[in-house]
């Protein structure tokens, strides 16, 4: 899938006492990044509702991450703009894989990047095949990540 850039303007309240962003920030940067790539890309929120979500959410589907990484480059502050560059990497139909790059709007320097993998599960927490269960929803995915 082609990236999508996704901007953010720093809050004061994501400071610290040293007067840069603190680290949990840019989790919660990825996840709206990633909200952001899933809207574009046709399999958000939105698309689930018309793909089938009630569908999903009578299987009990969820998305969890399993595993969020970030490297820290440089130091981001109160009023800068950030455009967060966002991938989904690889999707199997029950895991899904996003990268991130952060970086300062004005001068490009890289602040962070990071990765993300979600799977599918079912309520009692065993993996889901959204081929099976969620056809069309599957579709769009594979079709946005595939960039098909």
């Amino acid at each position: 899938m082609e990236a999508v850039f996704y901007e953010h303007v720093v809050q004061y309240y994501e400071t610290d006492r040293m007067g840069c962003v603190h680290h949990s920030n840019y989790i919660r940067w990825f996840e709206e990044a990633r909200t952001f790539l899933m809207d574009q890309g046709g399999f958000g929120y939105a698309a689930m509702e018309r793909l089938g979500y009630d569908r999903m959410e009578a299987l009990g589907v969820m998305s969890p991450v399993l595993k969020a990484g970030a490297e820290y480059r440089t130091m981001s502050r109160y009023g800068e703009t950030v455009v967060i560059e966002t991938r989904a990497e690889w999707y199997t139909g029950t895991r899904i894989a996003f990268s991130y790059a952060v970086r300062d709007k004005a001068t490009g320097a890289l602040r962070c990047q990071g990765r993300t993998e979600h799977c599918f599960i079912n309520e009692k927490g065993r993996p889901v095949s959204l081929k099976k269960a969620c056809p069309a929803y599957h579709q769009a995915v594979e079709a946005a990540v595939s960039g098909g």
